[in-house]
């Protein structure tokens, strides 16, 4: 069996000193009336006027689990995935399903391959229409340290059974390739995503980054990869939603200046659009923040949540579009002062955005918060849970199921492990105009 290997990088040296920096700036604690969540097994409990009760819930992933995803079956379902560290340091890729009471037995979706594990580049999960459920991973190649490749898996039995891995990447080449979306793509077919690092399409520099996709059908056969922007940020997550004007994607966009802003492409009639900006944040950085943008959408009316350190200030921000992601209106600021960022967006089965993100409180310790945005302004602040701004306790991850939304996240201490909680969406606010 090969042997399962890790990657620890980062970013810059330059980012890495900014982070030791947020680390040491010690913030007032803002602990009044707040629980304790997380790693200690108990749940917060703050009182809230825009969302629910936080109760966390027996997780199927054991001491040694990180990277959750969530995503919504056919059935309405929630599917968990997540990386699997063994005691003899072999990793596997898991997957659970939620019906709302309990989680069915724990299915094995990879094991024993050349792994490419990374805390911010992570394997996910996602339903087609059909019932199929399809799955995606990182996997090294011959070339160099980082040279990989994504992998699609489908299943036809609810993730029992897997068929052969596909690459979705048709360059060969040595590179990197990974922090991918998945989508149903209608037909049966697989929509994705990816940062592409092809030598070929990066005449200037070794360490840019291209955006593009590919769709994979029924039978495995590659269809439509196509370029989508032929420069971005090298290492921040992607995000993808679909609207009534057809499906968006957003991610952190490079211009040669350096500006690490949150770009956004459409899929229109004739084909994808041209790359515009959510928003002119103005953010010169040369180097990546590993802190990539989500979007959630719901007719024509998509809410796009991302980190910025413009004018050297971090913040969360948060814009609305009415028009599919075409134009978007001045965003609103979501963190309490001193975000990490990683943030996650859903919709609470209206047009009212739940954001989540990291929030540094002290060098030791950072809270995963909840907010939900109401007629423009945000609500009160929820601990989720206690954890770690250090790399491992990775991104936090929301899905809406029915009345409530379900959350994933990581713990760092005492053990390594993901953590499951259920957060009632009542009281309904008043409709956003």
């Amino acid at each position: 069996m090969p042997s399962s290997q890790t990657s620890t990088r980062q970013g810059t040296p330059k980012l890495r000193s900014r982070h030791l920096a947020a680390l040491a700036t010690q913030l007032v604690f803002l602990a009044c009336g707040r629980g304790d969540a997380g790693g200690n097994g108990s749940t917060a409990r703050s009182p809230t006027t825009a969302l629910g009760e936080i109760v966390e819930i027996a997780s199927p992933a054991p001491g040694g689990s990180s990277t959750p995803h969530l995503a919504l079956d056919a059935n309405g379902d929630v599917l968990l995935s997540w990386t699997q560290r063994r005691p003899d340091s072999t990793v596997a890729i898991l997957m659970a399903r939620f019906d709302g009471t309990s989680w069915d037995s724990t299915r094995t979706i990879a094991d024993g391959r050349a792994f490419f594990v990374n805390w911010a580049d992570f394997p996910a999960i996602t339903a087609l229409a059909n019932g199929d459920l399809a799955a995606h991973w990182l996997e090294r190649e011959a070339g160099g340290q980082y040279a990989y490749g994504v992998r699609v898996v489908r299943s036809r039995d609810g993730g029992r059974t897997w068929g052969l891995p596909i690459t979705p990447h048709t360059d060969g080449l040595a590179a990197e390739h990974g922090f991918v979306s998945l989508w149903d793509d209608g037909n049966n077919r697989l929509g994705l995503a990816w940062l592409d690092g092809r030598k070929s399409a990066m005449p200037d520099s070794a360490r840019e980054m291209t955006i593009r996709t590919a769709a994979i059908a029924p039978d495995g056969t590659l269809e439509r990869e196509a370029l989508l922007d032929a420069r971005s940020c090298d290492c921040c997550q992607t995000g993808t939603a679909a609207t009534a004007s057809g499906r968006v994607l957003v991610y952190r966009d490079r211009t040669a200046e350096e500006i690490r802003d949150i770009s956004i492409v459409r899929r229109v009639a004739d084909g994808w659009s041209t790359p515009v900006p959510v928003h002119r944040d103005g953010w010169h950085y040369p180097g990546c923040p590993v802190n990539g943008p989500q979007v959630a959408a719901t007719g024509d009316t998509v809410l796009v949540a991302w980190y910025t350190a413009a004018d050297d200030t971090a913040r969360v921000l948060l814009a609305r579009s009415t028009d599919g992601g075409a134009t978007f209106g001045e965003p609103v600021r979501i963190d309490e002062g001193n975000p990490i960022g990683r943030v996650d967006v859903v919709l609470d089965g209206g047009s009212h955005p739940v954001v989540s993100w990291l929030e540094q409180r002290t060098p030791e310790m950072s809270e995963v918060l909840l907010r939900r945005v109401t007629a423009g302004a945000p609500g009160e602040t929820q601990v989720l849970a206690r954890t770690s701004g250090a790399r491992p306790s990775g991104f936090p991850r929301l899905v809406v199921r029915g009345t409530e939304v379900i959350a994933a996240w990581t713990s760092v201490q005492p053990v390594l492990q993901v953590h499951v909680a259920r957060i009632s969406l009542s009281p309904t606010p008043t409709p956003t105009p």
